[in-house]
């Protein structure tokens, strides 16, 4: 299973100082985009909160309108583009032959197809931000995530053998954030995701291919992360990896820990419902 949290897709802004106008200065058109910049702000929370609680549909569908083909429509790309890659996860993983249980899902053909021309459509509106504004470390972010997500749907949950062009899109999109801003958490992350996987899934002939792991390092810094005192949805997507990081190294007391801790602000996920169920059924036995 490829991580959770490395697949979650919420939007990280760069901190900046705001520019005061005077209310009696600012004109209704000035504060007319300020009221849809606010209501969309509001949807996506709305959607991060709905996807941490597993409710795929309807995060989708509430990203849709927000997933633009323009730069102020990457953060509801990046979004959606996970809650599309969670709908296909869900509906193939654990089933055996996923070839037939992905052509046996009535609408996996249409997210997928949905999925591919998002990235597409993302991919290009960033990299001609970068390419004129290279410093647009934001826009770096959502690319490197929009292309793990690719890779992560691709290589991980259908078991194509593609998306090696993304992958070292990301790795070095996500080094050069945290070149310019170390202290960036959802990067920080992200890049952890990388070294433990090419760490722990990469045979060792390979690993030196793909740049290197670092699991002990990619361990560390999601613990670190998910302890820091920051916005509830970038704390929740350290703990969401924390939590699956901890049950793939077999240390479930701690596993249990953490989702309980997770199921606190995210009550309707059935799945760290699930889990701290069994887990709490054995321990009674």
């Amino acid at each position: 299973m490829i991580a959770t949290a490395f697949l979650v897709a919420l939007t990280a802004f760069v901190a900046f100082e705001p520019q005061f106008v005077p209310p009696a200065v600012a004109s209704g058109e000035e504060a007319s985009d300020e009221a849809v910049a606010s209501d969309e702000a509001v949807a996506l929370d709305e959607a991060q909160r709905l996807f941490y609680n597993g409710r795929y549909d309807a995060a989708d569908a509430l990203t849709l309108k927000f997933c633009t083909s323009d730069l102020g429509g990457l953060p509801g790309c990046e979004v959606r583009s996970s809650t599309l890659l969670f709908e296909i996860k869900r509906a193939v993983s654990g089933r055996g032959d996923v070839p037939k249980a992905f052509k046996a899902c009535e609408r996996c053909a249409d997210w997928l197809s949905a999925f591919k021309a998002l990235t597409l459509s993302a991919q290009g509106i960033a990299r001609a931000r970068l390419k004129a504004v290279p410093s647009d470390d934001n826009t770096r972010f959502l690319l490197g995530k929009i292309d793990l997500n690719y890779v992560w749907l691709q290589l991980g949950v259908l078991g194509h053998k593609t998306g090696w062009a993304e992958y070292w899109e990301a790795r070095k999109s996500l080094d050069a954030v945290l070149k310019q801003n170390p202290r960036n958490v959802r990067a920080q992350v992200a890049r952890a995701w990388i070294d433990y996987i090419v760490d722990t899934q990469m045979p060792r002939g390979t690993r030196w291919v793909l740049g290197g792991g670092n699991k002990k390092r990619g361990l560390a810094t999601v613990r670190e992360a998910a302890a820091i005192d920051s916005d509830p949805f970038i704390r929740a997507e350290a703990g969401f990896a924390l939590w699956d990081m901890q049950q793939r190294e077999d240390n479930i007391p701690a596993a249990v820990e953490t989702a309980r801790m997770l199921a606190r602000d995210f009550p309707e996920n059935e799945e760290l419902r699930k889990f701290i169920a069994a887990h709490e059924a054995r321990a009674t036995d």
